[in-house]
């Protein structure tokens, strides 16, 4: 019997300490692309920045959960445009030859890397510092939509006269399609090395919509690499199973214009739950997309807002 003992507390001990190692694993980046544009380093995040030095309209993109900015170079592609790619704290910076300089204006945030309010701090130094348009949209996608009400509610007065698009967004009062529970939770490190292998598979292909096109694919199959460690993946579900039930529906007072897009076959967030909370956004335009999946860019583009002609 002890023997069996102390086998068993062995395969325990090897279990704690190969998913600590897991946690910290640094994850292999799988996309980048050559960027011609300016990058700066505002704690553990980054921003790029690309267009003309007198843009007339500036676009800040804040991409959502796994993901990474190339969600939306292919939409906002217009030259004329100042473009601000929004890279989240410890995440892979999809450049090659990555040196962003870190300018005096940044100040690292003080929530901890991983959590939304971290994310806010630095988009509010991206719209305080970078943005030279006279027209500025910040746009937001999934865990980016919540980023950008958090970074609303720190600096509302940063957002007076800004339009936000909330895609297929993180909410308050919002939840997932599938909840985690924290038990199962606590084995994220062990299933991410599976969803490596296979991005896409048939337990997950519903999840994506409809997968024709290339570049959407070729996104999903990067999702599993964007974050740099696979701990910085564990503080964003748990920040954002907090952050959903944790923030009323005020928060949306601090944003003055803009839409709010919920496709109606989400299978990532429960498009209910996030209709009925988009409904208490008194300034914004609710936008349903009918049959639409969570990636309303590469899926239905048409049922973004345009920017001002």
């Amino acid at each position: 019997m002890e023997l069996i003992l102390g086998f068993i507390g062995l395969a325990v001990l090897v279990v704690f300490y190969l998913r600590r190692w897991l946690l910290r694993k640094e994850i292999p980046q799988q996309q980048a692309i050559e960027y011609s544009g300016e990058l700066f380093a505002v704690g553990a995040a980054t921003l790029a920045r690309s267009g003309p030095d007198t843009p007339r309209q500036s676009v800040i993109a804040v991409h959502g959960f796994v993901e990474n900015f190339l969600y939306f170079t292919e939409f906002y592609k217009d030259p004329a445009l100042e473009l601000i790619l929004f890279t989240s704290a410890d995440y892979h910076t999809p450049v090659t030859r990555l040196k962003p300089i870190t300018p005096d204006w940044a100040t690292v945030p003080k929530a901890r890397p991983g959590t939304i309010a971290y994310d806010a701090d630095v988009l509010n130094q991206a719209l305080e510092h970078l943005a030279r348009g006279q027209d500025v949209r910040v746009h937001g996608h999934s865990r980016g939509g919540a980023v950008v009400l958090e970074a609303a509610r720190r600096r509302p007065d940063l957002f007076e006269q800004v339009e936000v698009i909330l895609e297929a967004p993180v909410l308050p009062q919002g939840k997932p399609c599938a909840e985690i529970p924290p038990h199962l939770l606590w084995f994220v490190p062990f299933v991410l090395p599976f969803w490596q292998q296979q991005p896409i598979s048939p337990r997950n292909k519903a999840i994506w919509g409809p997968l024709d096109d290339r570049r959407k694919r070729s996104l999903i199959m990067g999702l599993p690499f964007n974050p740099r460690h696979c701990s910085t993946l564990m503080a964003n579900l748990k920040d954002m199973g907090s952050w959903m039930p944790g923030t009323g529906s005020e928060i949306y007072q601090n944003v003055k214009r803009g839409a709010i897009l919920v496709p109606g076959n989400d299978h990532v967030l429960d498009p209910g739950a996030m209709l009925a909370s988009a409904q208490q956004a008194e300034n914004l335009q609710v936008i349903e997309i009918a049959g639409g999946s969570h990636f309303v860019i590469p899926d239905n583009p048409e049922s973004i807002p345009p920017l001002p002609a």
